[in-house]
């Protein structure tokens, strides 16, 4: 008889009493056998290493094997009851009703234990416990995962640097991970997360871990081929593998030799595959055996078992193996087998271990052994304001926030979502998270006690993260900051650190998971961000006016909040700019930018703002504008490498043109500039008219230029029905400032550019039946015109025999967009850069978005007319005087063209300056003529000025100024 079938027996005689209640196999004839004893009084039975062992639910431990094989119980010390025990070769260790682990050493009789308080997990409540042939594993409370032993195949999950240990060790694998059950095979050992992510390490000979190999892992490994399966449990034998889903659904892999896989094969299995012939059957219960396994199916009232037979494991009346789950007859209720329903009011509890099997049959108002886990918002018990029990309450409260794991473990979706949880899916609940925020911020003590509870996390965030749960602290804490407090606005810049030490590829994974938040919870977090770095500027402000006399920098911490805001921003940007930008803008800057103009305090203010460019999110147009303007003044000085921001007089450069000869003179005047007159302020003169260049005259002379060079018959571009031009090969306007900013041009880039070629694309993209793309007869090439000539250029190599098909036509969309606009004008544009770059050496034009450099070159096309009426000055001319109304009642019934000519007549250009019409300020004089209806209008573009006569009715007034905005281009009078 096997030692294990002698415990048993031992162990029954010892127990006594009546009634098959619990059910070991084998006896000594290999058939079921009984205990005499009722189960209902115990707690957990355990069959391993040899070893018979049950847990009573007073706490008292029954335990019987060894050599003598004699039964005997076991207390704790100081009457401290057992909650639950696991035994390897050498030892067993008990977990008391209150997280202590006590380790109990077996001596050579086998009968007697030294015991041993794990004193090295200090206070650690531990809730979980696990152990192999030669290794142990527990789970604290907290969510920590600490093992011990033997490590000669990783089976700790530390590294291979130790190959034994009696002091547990900090399994930094799995920092963060909210488990929810551990458990250990022979040399292997595996850990499953709240959602259903598996872990595995150690052994893998026969491919136990399941990773698709049979190398040894010394540190945990994520199942990938158990990612969306909802594990809710994993037992292991000596070399394989059991895995239960919640669907009821079981896999297994490992080794096969004895069939314990269930796949009617002696194969080992190197990756996770269904038993097929559970398939149907919906599954609650698994144990693994050294080489056998059981499973139970609740509906059908059956325990299935297969695998090794030799000992009568299986229950078949045999020692033969099976490879595939067959049901065992179990003798219930005086000798009756189970028929159907007949153990409705029992609950079946099933134990497999070393060569044994054992089926509880319970009553369901006794409820065996329940896996206890880690602390989680469940569990804190704010609700209870009892005063006695807010003790209790806080230590929970400082346990949870304190711990990475147990707030990844809480707020987690309901209904299974967050069992999908991946890169793109967190699986948290953010409403649930701000209802939790909204309860606790009513509740003084406890807010307190959970901000102290995060301070003291924040330092030790996991930095190279295992798993996407990892990342639901950082969607989490920010709403627990909320609050507009010191503390909480530290918080924030710490965990923002945190955030900014992230490895590249894991700082990608959080940008997912923020870019996949709705819209509402996104949007709150640009702004506890944004308000936290507006609290940051606000202080630097107060500081660096406090400590005037000296000088007072921006320091990195003060910055991080920045960082992360201006990722929040190219997040935003890649999703399509789902919120607005000016959600990011912080006001704060304006006054940055005016204290750098302030003798006293100049020189800290520039030095912050120069930092501050690096995060242009923050900045509105108007800043941006401003930024560049400063920059530009400090080139025209050549002083920039000295002095961030010299405030001085710039230097100028005469640019004299004739209008006759402007593009002629421009080139002429631009191959004989030197470097050092590029870094100048530009000062436009036109041969043969008065007038000084105050900016209208530049801004004419571009005007000019920009249209001639436009004119088809100068050849510079290619024109398109869209009257959109660009280089001699195709491009769109706004692609060019895209492409200026290294952003990437789009399919919607083409549609403004060749709307027809943009729509045909786009229906190649949304058509649903492949006959009809098939009917196209399209390859990976495009026609083009080459002169009088059509030239097929290939998108890809061998594009000529690749047709486009459903599965490849993203593809084909993506490599005609990047020739138009990359591939097909390579040369023009980079020719075209580096003019750019030698005309405007300044670089803090690359704050701008595209659309905002777009508007600074080509300026506002959308336009208020009354705001221009409103920002006008007067000069010899009141509001009221009836010229005045005259010419708005005129002006503003002019068509929009006229509008626009208008505006090209008194500034140079007939758009809105990037600034906009609310900082468009123009004046209107009196030139005090005698006749003055025989006089024009005159513009003076240099100061925005119109001499307007004092017209003697509305119908003059109309004609004048209709004829003067004609000529528009001539300085003075028409």
């Amino acid at each position: 008889m096997a030692a294990a079938a002698a415990a048993a027996a031992a162990a029954a005689a010892a127990t006594g009493g009546c009634g098959p209640g619990l059910l070991v196999l084998p006896t000594a004839g290999g058939r079921p056998g009984c205990f005499r004893r009722q189960p209902e009084g115990l707690r957990q039975a355990l069959c391993k290493q040899g070893r018979f062992a049950a847990v009573e639910k007073s706490g008292v431990v029954l335990l019987s094997g060894g050599e003598v094989c004699l039964a005997k119980y076991v207390q704790l010390q100081k009457n401290e009851q057992v909650q639950c025990l696991d035994c390897e070769a050498t030892h067993m260790l008990l977990l008391s009703s209150d997280g202590k682990l006590s380790e109990h050493q077996a001596t050579a009789s086998a009968n007697h234990f030294k015991t041993r308080l794990l004193k090295e997990l200090g206070n650690r409540h531990i809730v979980q416990i696990a152990c192999g042939d030669h290794h142990s594993m527990a789970l604290s409370r907290g969510g920590e995962l600490f093992t011990w032993g033997q490590n000669a195949h990783g089976q700790l999950g530390v590294g291979g640097q130790v190959t034994r240990t009696a002091e547990p060790q900090l399994v930094e694998g799995l920092k963060g991970i909210a488990l929810a059950q551990i458990t250990a095979g022979g040399a292997h050992s595996l850990a499953v997360s709240l959602s259903g992510a598996v872990y595995s390490w150690g052994k893998n000979d026969f491919g136990q871990l399941g990773l698709g190999h049979t190398e040894d892992r010394d540190r945990p490994s994520y199942i990938g081929a158990l990612q969306h399966w909802k594990t809710v449990f994993i037992s292991c034998g000596a070399d394989h593998t059991a895995v239960l889903s919640k669907d009821g659904l079981v896999c297994t892999f490992g080794a096969g030799k004895a069939g314990q896989l269930g796949h009617n094969s002696t194969r080992n299995e190197r990756t996770p595959r269904v038993v097929a012939e559970l398939w149907g059957a919906r599954v609650s219960q698994v144990a693994c055996g050294r080489q056998h396994t059981l499973v139970y199916v609740p509906s059908l009232g059956k325990v299935y078992s297969f695998g090794s037979g030799e000992e009568g494991q299986l229950g078949n009346e045999g020692k033969t193996n099976q490879l595939i789950p067959l049901p065992i007859n179990l003798p219930v209720d005086n000798g009756k087998r189970n028929q159907g329903n007949s153990t409705s009011q029992k609950e079946i509890k099933i134990i497999a271990g070393g060569n044994q099997s054992i089926v509880l049959l319970l009553k369901k108002t006794n409820s065996y052994l329940n896996l206890n886990g880690i602390a989680t918002l469940k569990d804190a018990g704010i609700s209870n304001s009892h005063s006695q029990k807010w003790e209790d309450t806080r230590k929970n409260i400082s346990l949870i926030f304190s711990s990475e794991a147990c707030i990844n473990g809480s707020f987690l979706e309901k209904r299974d979502k967050h069992f999908r949880t991946s890169k793109e899916i967190s699986g948290v609940d953010m409403s649930e998270v701000l209802r939790f925020y909204e309860k606790i911020s009513c509740k003084p003590e406890v807010f307190q006690e959970v901000k102290r509870g995060i301070k003291k996390l924040l330092p030790s965030l996991s930095f190279s993260p295992i798993s996407p749960e990892n990342f639901r602290i950082y969607l989490i804490l920010p709403f627990l900051l909320r609050g507009e407090d010191d503390t909480s606005y530290h918080s924030l810049s710490l965990l923002a650190q945190a955030i900014m030490r992230l490895q590249p590829k894991d700082l990608q994974t959080l940008e997912s998971l923020w870019s996949n938040l709705e819209t509402f919870f996104f949007k709150e977090l640009v702004s506890i961000y944004q308000r936290a770095s507006q609290y940051n500027l606000s202080q630097f402000i107060w500081k660096a006016m406090y400590f005037q006399r000296g000088l007072f920098e921006l320091h990195r911490q003060e910055r991080v909040t920045l960082r992360l805001l201006q990722i929040l921003f190219q997040v935003n940007s890649r999703a399509g700019f789902g919120i607005h930008k000016t959600n990011f803008y912080i006001p704060e800057v304006k006054e940055i930018i005016r204290m750098s103009f302030c003798m006293e305090v100049e020189k800290s203010f520039q030095m912050a703002l120069w930092k501050l460019t690096k995060y242009p999110c923050i900045f509105d147009m108007q800043d941006k504008i401003a930024v560049h303007d400063i920059e530009c003044s400090a080139l025209s000085v050549c002083c920039l490498s000295t002095i961030n921001f010299p405030l001085v007089v710039p230097e100028t450069w005469v640019f004299p043109v004739r209008r006759q000869h402007l593009l002629h003179d421009i080139w002429d005047v631009l191959n004989n500039a030197v470097p050092e007159q590029f870094k100048k302020i530009l000062e436009v003169t036109f041969e043969g008219e008065a007038g000084v260049d105050h900016g209208g005259l530049s801004q004419e002379l571009f005007s000019v230029a920009a249209r001639a060079l436009c004119q088809p018959d100068a050849g510079a571009f290619r024109h398109f029905a869209s009257q959109l031009v660009w280089f001699p090969r195709q491009a769109s306007s706004h692609a060019l400032y895209k492409k200026m900013l290294q952003v990437a041009p789009t399919l919607e880039d083409l549609k403004e550019l060749a709307p027809s070629e943009g729509r045909s694309l786009q229906k190649i993209l949304d058509e649903e039946h492949d006959d009809i793309l098939e009917s196209l007869d399209m390859d990976f090439t495009i026609m083009e015109e080459e002169g009088s000539s059509m030239v097929v250029t290939e998108l890809k190599k061998n594009g000529t025999n690749i047709p486009v098909t459903k599965h490849n036509r993203k593809e084909f969309v993506d490599l005609y967009v990047n020739y138009v606009f990359n591939e097909s004008v390579q040369k023009s544009f980079e020719d075209f850069m580096r003019g750019f770059l030698r005309g405007c050496p300044a670089k803090k034009w690359k704050m701008f978005l595209p659309v905002e450099l777009q508007t600074v070159f080509e300026g506002h096309t959308k336009y208020d007319w009354h705001l221009l009426e409103k920002n006008v000055e007067y000069a010899g001319y009141k509001k009221s005087d009836q010229t005045i109304k005259n010419f708005w009642t005129v002006f503003h019934k002019l068509p929009e063209e006229k509008k626009k000519m208008f505006l090209a007549f008194l500034s140079g250009s007939d758009r809105i300056p990037a600034n906009g019409l609310q900082y468009f300020i123009f004046v209107i004089g009196d030139p005090k003529k005698e006749n003055p209806d025989t006089y024009y209008p005159v513009g003076n573009t240099c100061s925005h000025l119109l001499l307007l006569p004092r017209y003697s009715c509305k119908r003059i007034l109309k004609k004048r100024l209709l004829s003067a905005i004609k000529h528009c281009e001539n300085f003075g009078l028409p």
